[in-house]
């Protein structure tokens, strides 16, 4: 009888820890937006991510988990994530002032299912 409430007191555990999703990929989440300079449009901007954080993570692109490149219309999507944290970093291109143009925002997932939108605002 021990030993069965032992093996169920591990299972427990072993189904608690399996069961919680960290940050990352794998959940059914998306976070969109648009790469935006001063609320231009940034086409083709890359918009990187980091996994677990409310900070940026700094300007090296090493530093953070994935990518995407925004479309022509400056939109990009992360998808198939997973409830928590994140932070958004982007690195563009704005011609009018033919200058890189880069900054980042901390985006939150609260619902297992859930679109949030959040334009990356990307600055000098």
């Amino acid at each position: 009888m021990k030993t069965l409430k032992t093996l169920s007191a591990i299972m427990i555990v072993i189904l608690a820890i399996t069961s919680c999703k960290k940050e990352g990929t794998g959940g059914t989440a998306s976070i969109t937006g648009i790469a935006k300079h001063h609320s231009k449009p940034i086409p083709n901007a890359v918009i990187y991510i980091k996994y677990g954080a409310k900070e940026s993570a700094g300007t090296n692109p090493a530093n953070y988990d994935a990518s995407v490149t925004a479309d022509g219309n400056a939109k990009y999507e992360f998808t198939g994530l997973n409830k928590g944290n994140y932070y958004l970093y982007g690195i563009g291109y704005d011609s009018s002032i033919t200058n890189t143009v880069t900054g980042g925002v901390p985006a939150e997932i609260k619902k297992k299912s859930e679109i949030v939108q959040m334009d990356v605002p990307i600055t000098e």
